[in-house]
């Protein structure tokens, strides 16, 4: 057996996969069930971070995350669990679109099997509807409008997950498996660029001054909205954060750019900033490499993720950001 070998040894199998697969609904379905709900018919939606399952009869959608840092506790996913809970259920209240908590629970996460889920109301998906990205970015900027007043709090560029980012980097430089030795090298040195202004708003304030945070979806918001059969919904929370609106449209190119543009002249906003562009782009970049930490959890990430790698090559250092301080 090779190096390389033994280090491949530690993906999970095919098998190990449909196993926690089978944990996780199993999970879902007593949890369901204790909580007072009909199951009979559970249905994976969804399988890949977290496992989606359909509680039906009931109309009631579970999330159980499953693929997750080594350092995910039930306690710390709970807390992010809550506060998407409850920046969902303020929008519902006040009619925006989203797909809501499901009202035959209580709105909180809920532990079992070692897994901690949350509940959600079951919306039927239109399968006919091809996505429009265009259109969905232009509804990102109706959905920061609305976010605008959220009263609840929330931490600066959570989202960005910078723990997970310096301990994916320092991992991923004993996988060459997994990413070439040069590719984590530059990737260490733009972190120490953008790991400052990722963890310290008063950093990031004095590098863009005059850029408004606010209560921001956090996870691409234009790939999250949900096509139901009576409308589009936005969906999936979970890294619900404060930070400038041009988070949310990370990575996502100037066409889809200028479509959140024109949401925001429609909101009475302001356009997307370039210079903050170029930092939550770079910052993105640098959260797609780490995934590929978690390969071994997922390994199709490293065929899903090798044209972000490619597309990060050809970028500025640091998306620019050293030579604008």
């Amino acid at each position: 057996m090779t190096c390389d070998d033994r280090v491949v040894s530690d993906f999970l199998t095919e098998q190990d996969i449909a196993r926690r697969t089978g944990a996780a609904v199993d999970a879902a379905v007593e949890a369901g069930r204790d909580l007072g709900l009909t199951v009979t018919d559970a249905e994976v939606l969804h399988d890949l971070f977290s496992v989606v399952v359909h509680l039906a009869p009931s109309p009631v959608v579970v999330r159980v995350p499953t693929v997750l840092p080594h350092y995910a506790t039930p306690d710390s996913q709970a807390c992010r669990q809550r506060a998407e809970l409850d920046v969902t259920r303020w929008l519902a209240d006040r009619e925006v679109p989203v797909i809501p908590p499901s009202p035959l629970v209580p709105p909180e996460p809920v532990r079992r099997g070692g897994f901690s889920m949350t509940f959600w109301q079951f919306v039927a998906e239109d399968r006919s509807k091809e996505p429009d990205y265009a259109a969905c970015s232009e509804m990102v900027a109706d959905l920061h409008a609305a976010m605008r007043a959220y009263p609840g709090q929330l931490s600066f560029l959570s989202a960005a997950e910078p723990r997970f980012v310096t301990e994916s980097l320092a991992l991923l430089g004993n996988r060459p498996d997994l990413v070439a030795p040069s590719d984590v090298d530059r990737a260490r040195r733009e972190w120490r660029v953008l790991e400052p202004l990722v963890r310290s708003r008063s950093a990031f304030e004095e590098a863009f001054p005059g850029i408004d945070l606010q209560p921001i979806h956090g996870d691409s918001p234009p790939a999250n909205v949900f096509p139901g059969v009576e409308g589009n919904l936005y969906s999936d929370f979970e890294l619900v954060t404060l930070g400038p609106v041009e988070w949310d449209m990370a990575a996502l190119g100037p066409d889809l750019e200028s479509a959140y543009n024109r949401g925001a002249r429609r909101n009475g906003m302001r356009p997307l900033n370039e210079d903050v562009m170029a930092f939550v782009n770079a910052v993105g970049m640098l959260r797609a490499i780490s995934v590929l930490a978690l390969a071994p959890q997922l390994p199709s990430l490293v065929e899903y993720m090798t044209p972000a790698v490619d597309q990060w090559r050809a970028m500025p250092f640091a998306g620019g950001v050293a030579d604008r301080r």
